[in-house]
Protein backbone atom coordinates (compact mmCIF):
# COMPACT_ATOMS: atom_id res chain seq x y z
CA UNK A 1 0.00 0.00 0.00
CA UNK A 2 1.21 3.52 -0.75
CA UNK A 3 0.67 5.73 2.29
CA UNK A 4 1.17 9.48 2.62
CA UNK A 5 2.32 10.51 6.09
CA UNK A 6 2.47 14.17 7.07
CA UNK A 7 2.27 16.47 10.08
CA UNK A 8 0.30 19.60 9.28
CA UNK A 9 -0.44 22.85 11.09
CA UNK A 10 -3.88 24.50 11.26
CA UNK A 11 -2.93 26.71 8.30
CA UNK A 12 -1.79 23.65 6.25
CA UNK A 13 1.90 24.47 6.85
CA UNK A 14 4.33 21.57 6.67
CA UNK A 15 7.70 23.29 6.45
CA UNK A 16 9.85 26.33 7.01
CA UNK A 17 13.37 26.84 5.68
CA UNK A 18 13.59 23.18 4.64
CA UNK A 19 12.69 21.84 8.07
CA UNK A 20 9.65 21.01 10.19
CA UNK A 21 8.45 24.28 11.76
CA UNK A 22 7.92 22.59 15.17
CA UNK A 23 9.44 19.90 17.35
CA UNK A 24 7.02 17.47 18.95
CA UNK A 25 8.77 14.36 20.20
CA UNK A 26 5.43 12.49 20.28
CA UNK A 27 5.04 13.06 16.53
CA UNK A 28 8.61 11.99 15.77
CA UNK A 29 8.19 8.84 17.88
CA UNK A 30 4.88 8.03 16.14
CA UNK A 31 6.49 8.58 12.72
CA UNK A 32 9.36 6.24 13.60
CA UNK A 33 7.07 3.52 15.00
CA UNK A 34 4.79 3.74 11.96
CA UNK A 35 7.47 3.67 9.25
CA UNK A 36 10.04 1.32 10.83
CA UNK A 37 10.59 -1.81 8.75
CA UNK A 38 8.97 -0.26 5.68
CA UNK A 39 10.07 1.94 2.77
CA UNK A 40 10.11 5.75 2.98
CA UNK A 41 10.04 7.87 -0.18
CA UNK A 42 11.20 11.48 -0.18
CA UNK A 43 12.41 14.21 -2.47
CA UNK A 44 15.99 15.39 -2.57
CA UNK A 45 15.28 18.46 -0.40
CA UNK A 46 13.78 16.29 2.33
CA UNK A 47 16.73 13.92 2.00
CA UNK A 48 19.15 16.81 2.49
CA UNK A 49 17.21 18.18 5.47
CA UNK A 50 17.30 14.78 7.21
CA UNK A 51 20.98 14.45 6.34
CA UNK A 52 21.28 10.65 6.53
CA UNK A 53 19.27 7.49 5.86
CA UNK A 54 16.50 6.83 8.36
CA UNK A 55 17.58 3.62 10.12
CA UNK A 56 15.52 0.44 9.85
CA UNK A 57 13.87 1.51 6.58
CA UNK A 58 14.65 1.46 2.88
CA UNK A 59 15.12 5.13 2.00
CA UNK A 60 14.08 6.00 -1.57
CA UNK A 61 15.03 9.44 -2.86
CA UNK A 62 13.21 10.79 -5.91
CA UNK A 63 15.46 13.08 -7.92
CA UNK A 64 16.35 13.90 -11.49
CA UNK A 65 19.85 14.87 -10.44
CA UNK A 66 22.80 12.60 -9.85
CA UNK A 67 24.21 14.15 -6.68
CA UNK A 68 22.76 11.53 -4.30
CA UNK A 69 24.61 8.25 -4.03
CA UNK A 70 22.89 4.93 -3.51
CA UNK A 71 24.12 2.93 -0.56
CA UNK A 72 23.00 0.56 2.12
CA UNK A 73 19.27 1.21 2.61
CA UNK A 74 19.34 4.09 0.09
CA UNK A 75 17.87 3.80 -3.41
CA UNK A 76 17.65 6.66 -5.92
CA UNK A 77 14.74 6.69 -8.39
CA UNK A 78 13.45 9.36 -10.77
CA UNK A 79 9.70 8.81 -11.09
CA UNK A 80 6.40 7.90 -9.46
CA UNK A 81 6.14 4.97 -11.88
CA UNK A 82 9.43 3.54 -10.63
CA UNK A 83 8.20 3.75 -7.04
CA UNK A 84 4.85 2.17 -7.97
CA UNK A 85 6.74 -0.70 -9.59
CA UNK A 86 8.97 -1.03 -6.52
CA UNK A 87 5.84 -1.14 -4.34
CA UNK A 88 4.66 -4.31 -6.09
CA UNK A 89 7.87 -6.11 -5.10
CA UNK A 90 8.38 -4.80 -1.56
CA UNK A 91 7.11 -6.25 1.68
CA UNK A 92 5.31 -3.77 3.89
CA UNK A 93 4.08 -0.33 2.98
CA UNK A 94 5.60 2.49 0.97
CA UNK A 95 5.42 5.74 2.97
CA UNK A 96 5.56 9.02 1.06
CA UNK A 97 7.16 11.41 3.56
CA UNK A 98 7.62 14.64 1.61
CA UNK A 99 8.17 17.30 0.69
CA UNK A 100 5.33 19.18 -0.91
CA UNK A 101 6.37 18.45 -4.52
CA UNK A 102 6.67 14.73 -3.77
CA UNK A 103 3.25 14.69 -2.08
CA UNK A 104 1.80 16.40 -5.17
CA UNK A 105 3.52 13.95 -7.54
CA UNK A 106 2.14 10.95 -5.65
CA UNK A 107 -1.36 12.37 -5.01
CA UNK A 108 -3.07 10.10 -7.54
CA UNK A 109 -1.48 6.87 -6.23
CA UNK A 110 -1.70 7.36 -2.46
CA UNK A 111 -4.16 4.83 -1.03
CA UNK A 112 -4.15 6.09 2.55
CA UNK A 113 -3.11 9.20 4.47
CA UNK A 114 -1.80 9.36 8.03
CA UNK A 115 -2.15 13.00 9.02
CA UNK A 116 -0.92 14.40 12.32
CA UNK A 117 -2.80 17.59 13.13
CA UNK A 118 -0.46 20.02 14.89
CA UNK A 119 -2.47 22.55 16.96
CA UNK A 120 -0.41 25.52 15.79
CA UNK A 121 -0.54 28.12 13.06
CA UNK A 122 2.81 28.78 11.42
CA UNK A 123 2.44 32.23 9.83
CA UNK A 124 6.05 32.34 8.58
CA UNK A 125 6.00 28.86 7.01
CA UNK A 126 7.06 28.54 3.38
CA UNK A 127 5.75 25.06 2.50
CA UNK A 128 2.11 24.03 2.61
CA UNK A 129 -0.19 21.17 1.71
CA UNK A 130 -3.01 22.04 -0.69
CA UNK A 131 -6.31 22.57 1.12
CA UNK A 132 -8.00 19.88 -1.01
CA UNK A 133 -5.44 17.09 -0.61
CA UNK A 134 -7.86 14.92 1.39
CA UNK A 135 -10.93 15.45 -0.81
CA UNK A 136 -11.00 11.84 -2.07
CA UNK A 137 -10.41 10.35 1.38
CA UNK A 138 -12.55 9.51 4.39
CA UNK A 139 -11.43 9.30 7.99
CA UNK A 140 -11.59 5.76 9.33
CA UNK A 141 -9.68 6.07 12.58
CA UNK A 142 -7.90 8.55 14.82
CA UNK A 143 -5.72 8.62 17.89
CA UNK A 144 -4.45 11.19 20.32
CA UNK A 145 -0.75 11.75 20.97
CA UNK A 146 0.96 13.89 23.60
CA UNK A 147 1.24 17.67 23.03
CA UNK A 148 -2.42 17.87 21.83
CA UNK A 149 -1.53 16.14 18.58
CA UNK A 150 -4.27 14.20 16.81
CA UNK A 151 -3.53 11.57 14.17
CA UNK A 152 -6.15 10.88 11.52
CA UNK A 153 -6.12 7.76 9.33
CA UNK A 154 -7.89 8.36 6.02
CA UNK A 155 -8.54 5.95 3.15
CA UNK A 156 -9.24 6.76 -0.47
CA UNK A 157 -12.96 6.47 -1.28
CA UNK A 158 -12.86 6.95 -5.04
CA UNK A 159 -10.16 6.63 -7.61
Amino acid sequence: MIVGIVAIAKNFAIGKDGKLPWHHSADLKFFKQTTLGNTVVMGSNTWRSIGKPLPGRLNVVITRGSDIAEGENVKVLSSVDQVAELATNMPGDIFIIGGAQIFASFASVIDKWIVTDVPDDVPDADTFMPKDFLDDFEERDSLELADNLRVRILHRVKK
